[in-house]
């Protein structure tokens, strides 16, 4: 059964699997969370343990990076040992992510698409918004993404607006 897990090295033969996944995409820009890989940690198991160490401790004010926006924090989306999905959910915004970006960013690899797992991953991640004081999500899509489009209204999003080509949807999160 797939669930909401913290990242962790047990993972990393599948998220090796899925950044490859990724990368071989024609047609498809790379995933920043794929492009945020320390490279040592694409080859070096203890690298990939410090990796999976920095992504925990983005979701405090100390752990941040200095080129990072905000803390957030990172989920894996998993089934047993197989990596599905990552979602990050920031846990405050910035100009810049009240334009683009959002309170939450998720991505499926490819091979584990067209399954509902972004939908699911996306209403198991709305109560941890919830707990991080989040009472109203923002995200936000390309125009284009319909299958985005789809996984935010299923989860109950609201369509609030457009700019700059990116579609902004509210999404209530658990009382």
């Amino acid at each position: 059964m797939s669930e909401l897990i913290d990242p962790t090295v047990r993972l990393r033969t599948s998220f090796l699997a899925a950044v490859a996944e990724f990368h071989g995409e024609l047609g498809r820009p790379v995933p920043w969370f794929v492009t945020d890989v320390d490279p040592p940690a694409l080859t070096d198991p203890a690298a990939f343990g410090g990796y999976v160490a920095r992504v925990l401790a983005e979701r405090t004010e100390a752990g941040m990076r200095a080129d990072a926006a905000v803390p957030m924090t990172t989920l894996w989306w998993a089934d047993g040992d197989q990596l599905l999905g990552r979602i990050a959910i920031r846990h405050r915004l910035t100009p810049r992510l009240r334009r683009v970006g959002g309170h939450i960013g998720y991505d499926v690899r490819p091979s584990a698409r067209r399954r509902g797992h972004a939908t699911a991953m996306l209403a198991a991640a709305l109560p941890v918004a919830a707990a991080l004081g989040i009472s109203q999500a923002l995200l936000t899509c390309d125009e284009s993404n319909t299958a985005s489009r789809r996984v935010i209204e299923a989860n109950g999003g609201r369509l609030v607006g457009t700019d700059a080509g990116k579609l902004r949807y509210l999404l209530p999160t658990p009382a």
